[in-house]
């Protein structure tokens, strides 16, 4: 289970990393890290976003969301002030964006990884993989849920790739890899990339 997470996180590094020749990768100590994440009193989950025809949109939460203590997280939100209420990554790693004019960023925590996408002068989210049992989907699926918590949880309106399955809403994707049945991966996805 644990090699898949594994794979699936170091496919999506390589993917980002094969697209440029600038490449930045940051490291910091985890317990500073989560001493300074748990002293922040986080207010409020509104985020910014992208609306359709490429502006900014105030309080744009949209599809599935992802909440971690008082911070909420959706795919396409502007990732200044998500990054200002979570603080400073564990690590963090920028290449040259295949798709846009920019960089690519990815931002872990010791519990789950956002990846951002250039637009203009900001970045948006257009990933969000949880790394373990600890941290939980809104709807509160976790690494090691089963497959029918997953049902229970988000229904059958689902499609299938091999052992993913994928749940899409409001131009976004929550897929979950599972081990035999239980959950070995859970990742939120933009549509954005797709196009």
């Amino acid at each position: 289970m644990k090699k898949c997470v594994a794979v699936l996180l170091a496919t999506g590094m390589i993917m980002m990393a094969g697209c440029g020749s600038s490449e930045k990768v940051i490291e910091r100590d985890t317990a500073t890290t989560s001493a300074e994440v748990s002293s922040q009193e986080n207010t409020g989950s509104a985020s910014e976003g992208v609306t359709e025809n490429g502006s900014v949109a105030d309080s744009v939460q949209k599809g599935y969301l992802f909440l971690y203590k008082d911070v909420t997280v959706s795919v396409d939100a502007n990732m200044k002030p998500i990054l200002e209420k979570l603080g400073e990554p564990v690590s963090y790693f920028e290449a040259a964006s295949c798709a846009f004019e920019g960089l690519d960023k990815i931002y872990t925590y010791s519990d789950f990884e956002i990846d951002t996408y250039p637009q203009g002068e900001e970045d948006f989210v257009s990933a969000i993989i949880l790394k373990n049992d600890v941290v939980t989907t809104a709807e509160g699926i976790y690494i090691g849920c089963s497959r029918d918590e997953v049902t229970a949880a988000y229904g059958t309106d689902y499609s299938e790739k091999g052992s993913m399955v994928v749940y899409e809403k409001d131009g976004m994707k929550l897929c979950f890899l599972f081990d035999n049945e239980t959950v070995a991966s859970i990742q939120y996805f933009s549509t954005v990339l797709d196009e």
